[in-house]
């Protein structure tokens, strides 16, 4: 498993092993020690999977303290640009998103410590994005920031993604108090 730094301080991309064979192939998706030694510190308390067709927009999403939660991520089926946010006042990247294509063909995974906005676009249709969370979801603690905002200037790549009503209800980044 190689685990590899961002541009932002605890934002990690993981790279699994892949071990293929003519059957098929086989990784670990998640060995604690492994991700101990990396300075991943997580004990994740809920698995959530979605199923997105292709132009779905979903976020920019988290959870206010005291039901934070840090994502692990990852394509099973399908492709995504995920997107993370930092959204911690004191840090010295504050505002500033980090972007990668995750898919079933790359298994490449993104760890998402708490204190950052979280969301992603959809590919190809089918898609399917599963994450393990380090907290419950807790409907009254939700927030997001408007996929579009001006000042963060994300490149997603579309103009005109699907969004639910929820997400486009979002603050934007200026306007938003961030509790980390």
């Amino acid at each position: 498993m190689k685990i590899i730094p961002t541009k932002i301080e605890g934002l990690l991309l993981i790279q699994p092993d892949i071990f293929p064979d003519s059957r098929g192939y086989f990784f670990e998706s998640y060995k604690k020690e492994k991700f101990l030694k990396s300075g991943i510190d997580a004990d994740f308390v809920q698995d959530n999977e979605s199923l997105s067709q292709k132009n779905v927009l979903r976020g920019l999403h988290f959870q206010k303290p005291p039901f934070a939660q840090g994502k692990l991520v990852r394509v099973v089926t399908g492709s995504v640009v995920d997107m993370a946010v930092d959204i911690r006042k004191s840090s010295p990247t504050y505002g500033q998103w980090v972007k990668a294509e995750l898919s079933a063909a790359n298994k490449l995974m993104m760890w998402i410590p708490e204190g950052f906005a979280h969301g992603f676009l959809v590919l190809e249709d089918n898609t399917i994005f599963q994450y393990k969370c380090t907290n419950y979801y807790n409907r009254e603690s939700e927030a997001g920031i408007i996929w579009n905002d001006p000042d963060l200037a994300i490149d997603w790549g579309i103009n005109d993604p699907i969004v639910s009503e929820k997400d486009l209800r979002g603050v934007r980044f200026r306007e938003m108090k961030s509790p980390f």
